[in-house]
């Protein structure tokens, strides 16, 4: 255990201050960022995605549920538990009241390829009330880059090429499921564009578990990949990777 040294009072003031100008510099630096962010142009959706969920089929513009902005969470399948990602679903514990989001014009939604009876044993099972739905059997998830096979589409994770990928030494991001985070506009006659993707640890912004421990002199003390779900701490459970 890493414990921090101990200081006088001053001391700590003195370290504390120095670090604050950083903290408000970065900031600075992140709503510099949320501006470039929000002024990205937007795509047109084209395709007819199909989706399942609690009410049965689902158009893209469906999962609105008639809000102007819908933010999609790409939860990765983990065929080989019958469930979700360990660390997907870490993120999704952290998805607060939908009212907030309601009042600003914008729904969430977590989107998997599980089947729809299996996803929605599992969504139970974790206790999560906000809306999800199947892709299975969609081009959603490959489309959109949350789940990479060569055979069916080129592959490309985070921006980068299978090529890229493998220079990096990211080959375990080359293959099968892979986590996400879209964002779409839709207009009065349903148009939908899509107007931002992030990857990898683009979704650290919505883990707030992760937050809150940074504050914290041990920090997060476990690394992203070795999440476990929320019913199964003490529990032996394979990485998510």
């Amino acid at each position: 255990m890493n414990r921090p040294a101990v200081a006088s009072r001053e001391d700590w003031l003195t370290a504390r201050t120095r670090l604050l100008a950083e903290e408000k510099a970065m900031t600075h630096r992140m709503d510099e960022l949320t501006e470039r962010r929000r002024a990205l142009p937007m795509v047109l959706v084209d395709k007819d995605y199909v989706f399942e969920g609690r009410t049965g089929k689902a158009t893209l513009a469906d999962l609105f549920d008639g809000r102007r902005q819908l933010i999609v969470y790409h939860m990765m399948w983990r065929w080989d538990l019958d469930a979700g990602c360990p660390s997907c679903a870490l993120l999704l514990d952290n998805i607060g009241h939908l009212a907030h989001l309601h009042a600003q014009d914008t729904t969430f939604a977590a989107v998997s390829r599980g089947p729809w009876e299996t996803l929605d044993r599992y969504r139970e099972r974790m206790g999560w009330t906000f809306p999800m739905y199947s892709s299975f059997g969609s081009d959603f998830n490959y489309d959109f880059h949350a789940t990479l096979d060569e055979a069916i589409a080129p592959v490309e994770y985070n921006y980068r090429t299978k090529a890229e990928l493998e220079a990096a030494g990211l080959t375990w991001h080359s293959d099968g499921e892979q986590p996400g985070t879209s964002v779409f506009w839709r207009d009065d006659d349903d148009t939908v564009f899509h107007t931002y993707s992030c990857y990898g640890r683009g979704g650290d912004i919505l883990i707030g578990t992760h937050h809150y421990l940074d504050l914290t002199p041990l920090g997060r003390q476990q690394h992203i990949g070795e999440a476990v779900h929320h019913d199964s701490y003490g529990a032996a459970e394979s990485h998510c990777h």
